[in-house]
């Protein structure tokens, strides 16, 4: 039987497929061909390859497994810390191609030779990474740039990989409990769209516009804005930053720069580009983020951004404000209301979980304990509990996380958990301030219109159904026996409440009657009037407590069923 192209992808990457296989927990590992796959004996014999080897199998693998590693090591819900630690340290290790290629790229894609656009330009790159590389240069007006030229052949390359992981996640959703659990295939997308983006240098030009604009009330925060002319699908031409990675500051520059309002003013611009632009740096790693020469932050690399909605961005910030104040209901409430729940949801379990998290954290020395890592932990045990988290939960995850580590680097003593809480209030200052528009005033203006101009017909209306006895009311219940006994039990309880307060009244009426039949010194009557008052409410709180619980946990094992 003649193979089919899944299974000779399998072999061909291997070492993927057995660790997909590992952790999906098979269930048929003895399908067709699969047990070709598998001869070596290395899942028969329970011995994995450990996780760095698995991330320089990436390596050797090429540009698209590189990406997919780093974009799996902000998913703590799919894979185990141990792989989560080997992928994140997972770079780019790829030899520059040669400058004669460059120049014919450059040439087909500005429509000019090299000596033509540029006064000068370095042949021998600044850096090299899986889909590019980037060269210094100059312009004919005297500035300063650098340009970043995309790899021959590299789209071709990525959307062969992409055919092979598209049927590997196929496989996998359709063979495994993991696959089925956490939709590879959704996964693989979400990787496709997030590594197309970054292949169209003219949306990463548009990316480093939009943030520098929106982040221009930031003095100590650049962003290198891209030369139009000079920028195409595949060359992307922008401002040559003067300074060193974050990771290479000395103890010199420390005494030179405020490195802490440095670490508090990057903290405020990502929690403004999350929780109000809309639109953040989404990778912003120590390799990505630049101490510039007049100490200043310098922000790279913007191929990857994320997005978030009005509603998203609303739901994000409280859930930010419940981690930072250890507020576990409410975290779990929210992170349930922004979530995809599937038939195995345990919500029990998972809101153990976050009191579990919450409880550790308020342990925890505050000033090291990482927000983003805690969003990360919540997103890992949504999906062990049967809980589908956005996207841009995870996304938030890692970017606080990876801006955790830069604000420590600037700042040993920065704690991001109360700069969310300073900052909280100002950033709800800007969202109302954007949400108040001269546009949504006149969309309100309107709408206010057309209800006062048709509310005359509709009252005009109700009236003459009332005055003719033709008012009628309408209830469409799903469980009319459910409804029915609540409103009894509603009912009763006004009734008892209406018992109880005549008892009291009556009893204060009564302590004005002089009577020879007395308890502790008041009038007898009046007092056993309070006393069945006081019995009767007690007993009533005690029913509705009790009946309330029985309803709840009756509702809960009914939908759970």
């Amino acid at each position: 039987m003649k193979r089919s192209l899944k299974f000779r992808h399998f072999k061909r990457y291997k070492d993927i497929g057995l660790l997909a296989l590992r952790y999906g927990d098979s269930d048929t590992v003895h399908d067709i061909g699969v047990d070709d796959v598998l001869k070596d004996g290395q899942m028969a014999n329970g011995d994995p390859s450990t996780p760095d080897e698995l991330a320089n199998e990436l390596e050797r693998m090429g540009p698209t497994f590189v990406k997919l590693g780093q974009v799996l090591s902000s998913r703590v819900d799919l894979l185990p810390e141990r792989y989560i630690k080997a992928l994140s340290r997972l770079q780019d290790k790829v030899k520059p191609f040669p400058y004669s290629e460059v120049e014919e790229i450059i040439t087909q894609e500005l429509g000019v030779r090299i000596s033509k656009a540029f006064a000068c330009f370095e042949h021998e790159p600044i850096a090299a990474a899986s889909l590019g590389q980037v060269h210094a240069a100059r312009l004919r007006d005297g500035r300063a740039v650098v340009v970043k030229v995309q790899r021959p052949g590299i789209r071709k390359q990525i959307a062969e990989d992409l055919e092979v992981l598209e049927e590997l996640a196929s496989f996998l959703e359709r063979h495994t409990r993991a696959g089925k659990r956490y939709q590879f295939l959704r996964v693989l997308e979400e990787f496709r769209h997030t590594l197309l983006q970054e292949l169209d240098y003219q949306r990463e030009a548009s990316n480093l516009t939009t943030l520098a604009t929106n982040l221009k009330d930031f003095g100590g925060i650049k962003v290198p804005l891209p030369v139009k002319n000079y920028t195409t699908r595949h060359v992307l031409t922008m401002e040559r930053i003067e300074g060193a990675k974050i990771t290479e500051i000395g103890p010199l520059v420390r005494l030179e720069i405020n490195t802490a309002e440095l670490a508090e003013e990057l903290f405020r611009a990502y929690l403004k580009q999350i929780l109000v632009d809309g639109v953040f740096h989404s990778d912003p790693h120590p390799g990505n983020v630049f101490l510039t020469t007049d100490g200043r932050i310098a922000l790279l690399d913007l191929g990857m951004v994320g997005y978030t909605s009005p509603s998203m961005q609303d739901a994000l910030l409280k859930l930010l404000l419940a981690i930072s104040e250890g507020n576990s209901e409410e975290a779990a409430d929210i992170a349930i209301r922004l979530s995809e729940t599937t038939s195995r949801f345990n919500e029990t379990d998972f809101r153990r979980r976050i009191s579990q998290l919450v409880a550790e954290r308020q342990q925890a020395d505050l000033s090291k304990y990482d927000v983003g890592k805690a969003i990360l932990v919540l997103g890992q045990s949504a999906g062990e509990t049967g809980l589908f988290v956005p996207t841009e939960l995870t996304m938030l995850g890692k970017t606080l996380l990876q801006l955790d580590e830069i604000g420590r680097i600037l700042d040993p003593q920065f704690n991001p958990n109360e700069s969310v809480k300073r900052n909280a209030s100002a950033i709800l200052n800007q969202r109302m301030r954007k949400s108040a528009t001269t546009g949504k005033a006149f969309a309100t203006l309107l709408e206010a219109k057309e209800f006062m101009g048709a509310l005359p017909t509709r009252l005009n209306k109700i009236m003459d159904a009332v005055g003719n006895a033709e008012l009628e009311v309408k209830v469409r219940a799903a469980d009319a026996t459910l409804f029915l006994e609540g409103f009894q039990k509603v009912a009763n309880r006004i009734a008892s409440g209406l018992i109880l307060a005549g008892l009291i009244v009556g009893a204060a009426l009564l302590m004005r009657v002089d009577t020879t039949f007395r308890i502790f010194g008041y009038p007898g009557l009046a007092m056993l009037c309070f006393l069945a008052a006081a019995t009767g409410g007690f007993w009533l709180v005690l029913s509705i407590f009790f009946n309330d619980q029985r309803n709840r946990r009756r509702l809960r094992d009914k939908y759970d069923r």
